[in-house]
């Protein structure tokens, strides 16, 4: 530990990280380093791992910042880092925080206005990597069936009642206004 005291929270990067939590959790706060550029962050510095991210001294603290910064310095290799080979400087990069997601819109709004097939599958909301979309992939509301309770009865139509039309009785417009179920009680009430 250092003899420096206790700081209870911790400014990385832009970052501030609770001084309770340990190295490789703290380190992952910070958007755009995973646990495994965090492990080999804390090994290239000699920090240990299992102390809590409030014992840093300020020296181990621009230490950290330097190396996450410019990652090139710890000489990692470059299937390392998250951006390699980027379009528009053609360095090996490692983004972090509020870059990520700007530049990732920044290369989908590239890919729509070149009309590349990525860029029309982003545009559609479809998958853009080849993967299969007949069963899979499905998002947004059901499409051709109707969620309700129980079906609305079926209209009894006059060919489903033979009955009634095949009796013969004297009071012919009363017997054909009468449904089919109906007609067996009517010709009771007339014997």
């Amino acid at each position: 530990m250092s003899t420096q005291e206790y700081r209870h929270i911790v400014r990385i990067v832009g970052n501030d990280i609770p001084g309770e939590r340990k190295m490789l959790v703290g380190l992952t706060q910070i958007k755009g380093i995973g646990y495994n550029f965090a492990t080999a962050i804390l090994d290239t510095l000699n920090i240990d791992s299992n102390s809590n991210i409030g014992h840093l001294t300020d020296e181990n603290v621009q230490a950290i910042e330097k190396l996450i910064t410019n990652p090139a310095e710890g000489n990692f290799p470059t299937w390392f880092l998250n951006r390699r080979k980027d379009i528009e400087t053609g360095n090996d990069l490692h983004l972090l925080t509020s870059d990520i997601p700007f530049t990732l819109r920044n290369d989908i709004e590239r890919e729509r206005v070149t009309a590349s097939w990525r860029g029309y599958r982003h545009l559609s909301g479809l998958k853009v990597r080849g993967q299969r979309t007949r069963t899979s992939g499905r998002k947004g509301g059901a499409v051709g069936v109707a969620k309700g309770g129980m079906a609305a009865p079926a209209k009894k139509s006059s060919s489903d009642a033979p009955a009634a039309a095949a009796a013969p009785t004297t009071d012919a417009p009363a017997a054909e206004a009468a449904p089919a179920e109906a007609a067996p009680a009517a010709e009771e009430k007339k014997e």
